[in-house]
């Protein structure tokens, strides 16, 4: 296989996922529609009880609005990264997967591409929900738009990881919505999307334990940081090993001799 072989495998895929969420229309909309309910709704309840927030290494109080914004953009790729899982067990049984997944080309090449592509597709998500926050009066600054975009890739790659991680183990879209919200939920809720850490551990301290550790809060910050021109060093690193984690199982996952799948198809 000639590296051009591979370089038109991952255009192609790529090409093919972006002109698919082109098409449709509901996806970015409703992509779109559930960060901006949350930020102009939800937000104004808050801004009572919460106030103002903090966002480090400031030390300055801001509007509720600013604090979560990091957090919306980080449902934006959550929510991604599960619906392009959702297309992947689709794809592996009737789509263009399931031939791909048979070519000369290795599988975990394959499955890397498919999480580029599901990547560039947040990307765009969130990049339009940056414009309309910025243009609607959250205070984002210019250089923030440029600075956020390697976090965006990183926490990309990580969840969508997870995505596929969880579409190895899942045959049939039946039983993929339930596994989905039973994963979605856990991670937005407990973690610092919503809610400051320092808030958590005034109320519990085991919800601030578990928020500590769960990657989409580390995901969150590191994007919070990097909006605002700052680095968070422990925030990229956990980021990135659970992204290498998840990454890695996916691989074995979809692997027939040694993953879910020969389990689950029988796959030679």
């Amino acid at each position: 296989m000639t590296p051009l072989r591979y370089l038109r495998a991952l255009g192609g895929i790529m090409l093919r996922e972006l002109f698919r969420f082109v098409h449709q229309r509901e996806r970015f909309i409703s992509a779109l529609v559930r960060p901006l309910v949350w930020l102009f709704i939800f937000a104004a309840g808050f801004r009572s009880t919460l106030g103002v927030a903090i966002i480090p290494p400031y030390e300055t109080y801001i509007l509720y609005e600013v604090y979560i914004t990091p957090g919306l953009i980080g449902m934006i790729q959550l929510f991604n990264g599960m619906q392009s899982s959702l297309s992947m067990v689709y794809d592996r049984e009737m789509g263009s997967m399931k031939t791909l997944l048979i070519s000369p080309l290795p599988r975990g090449y394959l499955l890397v591409c498919k999480l580029l592509a599901g990547v560039l597709v947040s990307l765009l998500q969130a990049y339009a929900f940056l414009v309309i926050a910025g243009l609607s009066g959250v205070d984002i600054p210019l250089s923030g738009y440029i600075s956020v975009l390697p976090a965006l890739i990183l926490s990309g790659l990580m969840l969508g990881g997870l995505g596929l991680l969880m579409s190895s183990f899942i045959k049939q879209l039946e039983n993929f919505a339930g596994v989905m919200n039973f994963v979605i939920f856990p991670l937005f809720f407990l973690s610092t999307a919503l809610y400051p850490l320092w808030k958590m551990e005034e109320s519990s301290p085991w919800l601030h334990g578990l928020a500590g550790i769960n990657p989409f809060s580390q995901a969150v910050e590191m994007i919070r940081f990097a909006l605002y021109g700052q680095v968070n060093p422990y925030a990229i690193a956990y980021t990135t090993v659970a992204m290498l984690i998840f990454v890695v199982a996916a691989i074995v996952g979809y692997n027939p001799s040694r993953g879910m799948m020969q389990r689950k198809t029988g796959a030679p």
